[in-house]
């Protein structure tokens, strides 16, 4: 929240924000600064949504694994609220803010920005009986999304912007995919329906791809979702190896190899093997004839020969991306400060110039007096040459008032400089001091607002604290057995479970344990699609209490009165996020 010198928010349109309790504070410490709800919220239904808007959150992006649909819905019952929706990039194998998969493994947590790639690694799913191998691979590794066969129907659903999911992405890709896209939706502009053809795609084929999906844009995806042969950039396949001669690798492929491109090679399946690759530095071709062509490339690198020749980076691409933003120049950072002048002088008197800027106002007075010119005058234009030249100070000459100089008046040149030298030296004085008024200011504020968690205490929160023994459990029969253990309180959770039991039976277990005074709590799914919420329907309608990580549906079960307690879920790191937990109506978390 805070700065050395010049607060977060200079020169910032706007930020995205994961924890919710941040969104309050810092709306107190900078008032109408714009807040982003990140994909780390886990928004992905109507109830979410609303907690959004209600936190005064104009644009939230929404979770990658939404439908069309899902957006459908969420527009149609929160106008209001802007939609964000990724459109191309790296995905996850779990809803973002909910993968738990890297903390457990790495200690390093995908929910706060660490996460540590535990998706992408090589795992062998195993029989737990009979400790046969089922399947192995890359089994949990997602392949990219690449959504532009969907571009149209987002637009039509009023998705307000399109994210690219980039993150430690090279220049050249930004650029690549950038202008991709604008110009899908330049042809959309134009009345023009976008089907994205082979050429279209092949730059964002071939400037990094684990192999492309469309997503769950249009509907659930299942194995095609998954790379399970390639955690990393594949690359275009442009032929097959042929054979090593004289410390050449003879390749055969279909687009030439140039220097300064990149190559891999994988084997060719059933074939497993780790892939090996290098950067091409000397490469000739031996022949050439109808359209395929037989090259050599210089490398010490030994490649079996059948292997796929995978083209990983194109310099040619990489060079027209690199040509696209070549002429951009990155700015200094430092805002310049308007510097008014005015004037004032008279035969025999000293001139008096008052300099303002930024609110602060400085006078200085002339050492010599003013003389009537013998040959040139202090006009206007004289005085904009010597009192504009500023220099690396954070001025530029705005307005050169001389309405209080009498004409035909002379001064020395030098004594301009000093008058300018003087006042500039004053500003920046004041300027320091103004900074450190407002930087101590700010530190105030933060620390005002950091140490003010003042939500009232919940009414189960001030009661006479009586020690609980809570068991989770996922089965009916566990849930008895928890009771008849001691349990005070058992949170029963049917939806880790297939098949889920009938809904008579856990009321009838409600009821068992109510009689013999132990407490039956329902956890919710963390995440609801809208198409699951009639199936959930049928289990809140138990009217037991609630356990959930779900913000939005612990904001509406809090307001129809219902006893809610927010979970792990819930992503609670600082005392500021459950102070939102109980704002919407949480219990204890």
């Amino acid at each position: 929240l805070g700065a050395e010198d010049q607060p977060p928010v200079a020169g910032v349109d706007a930020a995205i924000v994961q924890d919710v309790g941040l969104v309050r504070l810092v709306h107190r410490v900078y008032p109408g600064f714009e807040l982003h709800g990140s994909t780390q919220m886990t928004v992905h239904d109507v109830s979410g949504a609303r907690v959004m808007r209600d936190l005064g959150v104009p644009r939230v992006v929404l979770a990658r694994e939404n439908t069309l649909e899902d957006i459908r819905a969420i527009r149609a019952a929160v106008p209001d609220l802007e939609l964000e929706a990724f459109i191309h990039g790296a995905l996850c194998i779990a809803y973002s803010g909910q993968c738990f998969m890297s903390g457990m493994i790495s200690e390093r947590s995908a929910n706060r920005g660490s996460c540590a790639q535990s998706c992408r690694k090589d795992y062998v799913l195993t029989d737990a009986t009979t400790g046969g191998t089922i399947d192995s691979g890359y089994l949990i590794s997602a392949k990219d999304l690449a959504a532009a066969e969907h571009l149209d129907e987002l637009a039509a659903l009023g998705v307000s912007c399109l994210k690219i999911e980039g993150r430690k992405k090279k220049p050249e890709y930004v650029a690549t995919v950038t202008r991709t896209y604008r110009d899908f939706l330049a042809r959309i502009a134009r009345g023009e329906r976008v089907v994205p053809s082979a050429p279209d795609m092949q730059p964002l084929v071939q400037i990094y791809s684990r192999g492309f999906t469309g997503g769950m844009l249009g509907g659930r995806a299942g194995r095609d979702y998954i790379t399970r042969d390639q955690p990393d950039n594949r690359g275009v396949r442009i032929g097959t190896v042929v054979g090593r001669e004289r410390g050449e690798l003879i390749v055969e492929v279909t687009t030439p190899i140039a220097p300064r491109g990149g190559v891999g090679f994988v084997p060719p399946p059933p074939e497993r093997g780790a892939s090996v690759g290098f950067a091409v530095h000397e490469v000739r071709t031996v022949w050439e004839n109808g359209g395929r062509q037989r090259q050599a490339l210089r490398t010490s690198t030994l490649v079996p020969a059948g292997w796929s020749v995978m083209r990983t980076a194109h310099a040619a691409l990489i060079e027209r991306a690199r040509s696209s933003f070549s002429a951009v120049t990155e700015k200094d950072g430092t805002r310049m400060s308007r510097l008014d002048v005015r004037v004032f002088g008279s035969p025999g008197a000293h001139l008096r110039a008052v300099f303002s800027a930024d609110g602060e106002s400085v006078t200085v007075r002339s050492e010599t007096q003013l003389t009537p010119a013998r040959q040139r005058a202090l006009d206007e234009r004289q005085l904009r040459d010597q009192l504009g030249r500023l220099g690396n100070t954070p001025f530029a000459l705005g307005a050169v008032d001389t309405m209080g100089l009498e004409p035909g008046l002379f001064l020395p040149v030098s004594e301009l400089n000093r008058l300018r030298q003087g006042a500039v030296e004053s500003l920046l004085e004041r300027r320091e001091w103004g900074s450190a008024s407002r930087l101590g200011e700010r530190r105030s504020t933060i620390e005002a607002a950091v140490g003010s968690v003042d939500v009232a205490p919940h009414p189960a929160a001030i009661e006479p604290v009586v020690p609980r023994l809570v068991a989770s459990v996922y089965r009916i029969e566990d849930a008895r057995e928890a009771a008849s253990a001691g349990a005070t309180e058992v949170a029963f959770d049917p939806f880790l479970r297939h098949p889920l039991p009938p809904v008579s039976r856990a009321r009838r277990v409600a009821d068992g344990l109510q009689w013999r005074g132990v407490k039956f709590r329902l956890r919710t799914p963390t995440v609801v699609r809208p198409e699951e919420r009639r199936a959930l329907d049928k289990w809140l309608a138990l009217d037991v209490p609630i356990l959930s990580g779900h913000l939005g549906l612990v904001a509406e079960l809090a307001a129809a009165g219902r006893d809610v307690i927010a979970d792990y879920a819930g992503n609670c790191f600082n005392g500021h996020t459950p102070q939102e937990y109980f704002r919407v109506g949480a219990a204890p978390i």
